[in-house]
């Protein structure tokens, strides 16, 4: 029997650096392992602003037989936060009234991308594409996989690693015609937590024909990652945050207390964060008077960070300071959430309750939850890690990408007909 074939539609694609990465990453390697023929049209490459280690990834994906399409690139003043550009002299005077003017009038930075790549498919025929599978954002790769799907003649699935016009940090409401559209047109939609399927299903009433698909862990990848070596109790943040939605705080007011109370651990203990957001840590740590406990690494390459995780005798994540979240931000599920789980470290979660990253802690067995005004249960959870007191994990492996890829595929392969 002939294997079915995948267009895979996505704007972040290894060698990019770029958090959407890690999910369309092993979306693909995974639905290949499961007997897929795989076709990747993303930007090439060398467009990117950030890339990491592009000689190893074209090596993997070799190695996985995946097939990467390269697309150019029109217009890349509006996507200079991903696309190369100069950010100095006239370029970028230019570009950045450019991008401006985009803000205002509603239009996504990577439309410049949709010609390209429309361009860059022609080498296709109807027969190597039986089902397209667009990843977004940026959702200019819904908009695209409609048209192929026209070209193609074939269905295609929408995968929300976000969301769209009701984004939590950038929301688009002059994209609700658009996403409409789109999802009227599509054979399925994933996204990765139930409550963002109620929030699809409130806006669009699409009802069974969102699907999730949660994020999750490669632990091929994570069991190759050496714990980095402290000579201290390490309590590990990395990645972004939003304020004031998202923000370091109630960690530091535990911390303080800590800091200032009779308990004394036996190991001394520091804060390590690793992300682009040091400005916020360091006011933070400022304000509760932690600065003697609190390094600032800046932005690391992925291998640092994961292998920090790994030593962490704590690894914070935060999704919401909220005590009582929005749908919006109770779906918030971030993939370091699964680095963690599949590194094994003990997670310390401050989200909203009924979150379903609480959810994901509570099946593993990983971590403990607490709302941002709970300092002492925050407080409490690191003492027991301090006294070296254990986690019981539960089913961590639910979340392997081997385990999540398989419900794509099903959900691909009822879409067609092979």
């Amino acid at each position: 029997m002939a294997k079915p074939k995948l267009l895979f539609v996505t704007y972040g694609f290894p060698p990019a650096r770029r958090a959407g990465c890690i999910r369309t990453w092993n979306i693909a390697k995974y639905l290949a392992r499961t007997g897929w023929t795989v076709t990747i049209l993303t930007p090439d490459p060398a467009l990117h602003r950030n890339i990491d280690q592009p000689e190893e990834t074209t090596q993997r994906i070799g190695r996985e037989g995946l097939h990467r399409l390269p697309t150019g690139h029109r217009w890349p003043w509006l996507a200079s936060e991903s696309i190369r550009w100069p950010n100095e002299g006239l370029p970028w005077l230019i570009g950045g009234g450019a991008r401006r003017a985009a803000r205002y009038f509603g239009i996504d930075p990577s439309v410049g991308w949709i010609s390209p790549a429309q361009r860059a498919s022609r080498s296709l025929t109807t027969s190597d594409v039986d089902v397209i599978l667009a990843s977004g954002p940026p959702f200019s790769a819904f908009r695209l996989a409609k048209l192929l799907a026209k070209q193609f003649r074939c269905p295609y699935v929408l995968d929300y690693r976000d969301l769209w016009s009701r984004h939590l940090h950038n929301p688009a409401p002059h994209a609700l015609h658009r996403e409409a559209n789109v999802i009227r047109g599509s054979a399925a939609v994933t996204v990765v937590s139930p409550s963002w399927r109620q929030v699809l299903d409130r806006q669009f009433a699409v009802g069974e024909k969102v699907h999730v698909v949660s994020n999750g862990y490669d632990p091929e990848e994570l069991t190759a990652v050496k714990a980095s070596e402290f000579n201290h109790f390490p309590i590990v943040y990395t990645g972004s945050f939003w304020p004031p939605k998202r923000t370091i705080s109630p960690v530091m007011a535990a911390l303080q207390r800590l800091k200032e109370s009779e308990y004394r651990p036996s190991h001394h203990w520091m804060f390590h964060y690793y992300g682009r957001h040091g400005s916020h840590v360091r006011e933070e740590a400022d304000r509760f008077n932690l600065m003697d406990h609190v390094v600032i690494n800046g932005m690391t390459s992925r291998s640092i960070a994961l292998a920090a995780v790994k030593a962490a005798g704590a690894a914070v994540v935060v999704t919401s300071v909220e005590e009582n979240g929005t749908l919006e931000e109770n779906g918030m599920v971030t993939g370091k959430i699964f680095e963690a789980v599949g590194l094994g470290a003990p997670i310390l979660l401050v989200a909203p309750l009924g979150s379903d990253a609480r959810a994901v802690i509570e099946t593993t067995g990983r971590g403990r939850g607490f709302t941002a005004h709970d300092l002492s249960g925050i407080a409490s959870f690191l003492t027991d890690r301090f006294e070296g007191k254990r986690l019981e994990s539960n089913n961590p492996t639910a979340y392997t990408w081997a385990a999540l890829a398989g419900d794509i595929d099903r959900l691909l392969r009822s879409t067609i007909k092979i």
